[in-house]
């Protein structure tokens, strides 16, 4: 054990070097990213497309279109039981690993009461079969299972299917500026190979850690949704480095992970809606003070877009769209200087660029900080 203490700014140096928001990679590749992060929280189709860009140089949202349309990412239920972008590889690898917590899930939902004699092996086999011949839709999926199982609740069925079943998204859902309700694939299907028989645990920790650490065996529960990852903590032993809080928390990290100076300057940053930056620690100190937490994480589990200065938040944003104008709308929580207002203008402004080309006209607005 180090006698290390890790304060909120030096754990949030780390968080930003190991998400690319220190400095934007101008090397790597959109699935070398995704795969760093192990995947993009994507309730939001478009979401990891800003996600990306604010990681990347030079991202071009057409790419990501491409990844999607030729395979080499998918979207599916993962951590959470959110919605996930993954690359291929990753989902093969990390649904199985979640399953547990998905099933868990479903068992604490009142669908779980819904499904009057629908047997799970049954079930899923007759989904499978039925995916086997196309994609299909919520509403289509209802409609063929619900006469097979009439005492069951049609809706309770699907997300059944949902969480039980690993089924992608499959296109035009997730190209950017595509819209349309989601339509299933099971991910072998859709991928051609059949799920990981035998995925790591401990390789999944080490991977959170190489993307959120230092942390907490609560913030790697938080970010997965699992339960009983000390054991796999104790597992990995002398290929962890440990360090504290300053609450005396124990913080592991793999054992050949630096960590930035705390001092390191942080430009201005959007951040994406429903970003993971936000939702992968039980205690979030590092980024998200507690008093701003009910203003960027609204009813029915929306995640707003927010604004970094100095490394952590300090607003929300949102694009406006209206009669042929795109007006990115900044609502800072704090007072903003004037090098920092003038950077998220500069990002505001080239991000509206990309999102929006064909407006006529794009603005940057920033509202008075509330009292």
């Amino acid at each position: 054990m180090t006698n290390d203490v890790l304060g909120p700014r030096a754990l949030n140096r780390a968080l930003l070097q190991r998400q690319l928001l220190l400095d934007r990679s101008p090397s790597l590749t959109a699935p070398e990213v995704i795969e760093r992060l192990v995947g993009m929280q994507s309730q939001a189709p478009g979401a990891p497309y800003i996600g990306l860009w604010t990681r990347l140089e030079g991202f071009d949202f057409e790419e990501l279109s491409r990844l999607t349309r030729e395979r080499e990412v998918v979207r599916l239920v993962l951590m959470r039981g959110t919605v996930h972008l993954v690359t291929a590889a990753d989902a093969l690898r990390l649904r199985p690993l979640v399953q547990p917590m998905l099933d868990k899930q479903f068992r604490g939902t009142p669908f779980a009461r819904l499904l009057s004699g629908a047997a799970r092996e049954e079930l899923v086999k007759t989904v499978r079969e039925l995916l086997a011949d196309g994609a299909l839709g919520p509403a289509e999926l209802r409609a063929e299972l619900g006469p097979r199982w009439p005492d069951a609740d049609p809706g309770a069925l699907v997300d059944a299917v949902r969480l039980w079943v690993p089924l992608v998204q499959v296109p035009p859902r997730g190209l950017w500026g595509k819209s349309g309700g989601p339509r299933y694939a099971t991910v072998e299907d859709w991928l051609g190979r059949p799920l990981d028989a035998d995925p790591s645990p401990d390789a999944m920790v080490l991977r959170y850690l190489a993307a959120f650490g230092p942390a907490t065996v609560a913030d790697m529960q938080k970010w997965c949704g699992l339960t009983g990852l000390r054991e796999v903590v104790e597992r990995l032993g002398p290929r962890l480095r440990r360090y504290r809080d300053e609450s005396g928390r124990v913080l592991y990290d793999p054992a050949d992970a630096s960590l930035p100076d705390p001092e390191t300057p942080v430009p201005a940053r959007l951040v994406a809606d429903f970003d993971n930056l936000l939702l992968s620690h039980a205690d979030r100190a590092r980024i998200l003070a507690d008093g701003y937490r009910r203003r960027v994480m609204g009813d029915n589990g929306v995640v707003r877009g927010t604004i970094l200065v100095d490394g952590f938040v300090a607003g929300i944003w949102k694009i406006e769209r209206a009669r042929g104008a795109a007006v990115l709308r900044v609502a800072p929580f704090i007072r903003l200087g004037a090098a920092d207002r003038e950077a998220l203008e500069a990002e505001g402004t080239r991000l509206l660029a990309v999102t929006d080309p064909e407006a006529g006209e794009r603005e940057v607005r920033f509202d008075p900080v509330a009292e």
